[in-house]
């Protein structure tokens, strides 16, 4: 009886720490779709998409709480108007499909922490496309980068 006690104990104790452990890997996975949901959509004439970024945890604002940014950078000949308007229609509220120009590497909407993209976007032309994702699961209140 005490055995079969103590296996029980050890296995609630495993499975709490894997569940865990498991929640930035989930957690990171919903920021990678909402940034591969933006790398999806099509592009406009004479747009060409560079790169993408994401990243999971507390990105903004005060208090706890997990969030989730998807990001891509294009390159286009298009006004930044003509983009707001396009990508707009994909959105269905108003945190995604943000349009925003892009100057130098870093995510200036990031507060907390530190996103870049690789390419340098020094001259007119480059703009960010992001979007705010959300998970509706036990892994949201878990992960110890959302506090």
């Amino acid at each position: 009886m005490k055995k079969a006690v103590t296996t029980v104990i050890v296995v609630v104790i495993l499975v709490f720490f894997a569940v865990l452990a498991a929640a930035p890997i989930v957690n990171d996975r919903v920021a990678k779709r909402t940034a591969d949901g933006l790398a999806d959509l099509p592009l406009p004439g004479g747009t060409k998409l560079l790169e993408e970024v994401y990243q999971a945890g507390k990105l903004v604002g005060n208090g706890n709480g997990m969030q989730y940014f998807g990001a891509i950078l294009i390159q286009s000949g298009q006004s930044l108007e003509e983009l707001q308007e396009y990508y707009g229609s994909f959105a269905e509220h108003e945190w995604e499909c943000v349009v925003e120009r892009q100057t130098g590497t870093d995510v200036a909407v990031i507060e907390h922490g530190r996103l870049s993209f690789e390419t340098d976007a020094a001259q007119e032309g480059y703009y960010i496309v992001y979007s705010w994702g959300e998970n509706h699961t036990v892994f949201h209140e878990l992960d110890i980068r959302g506090h």
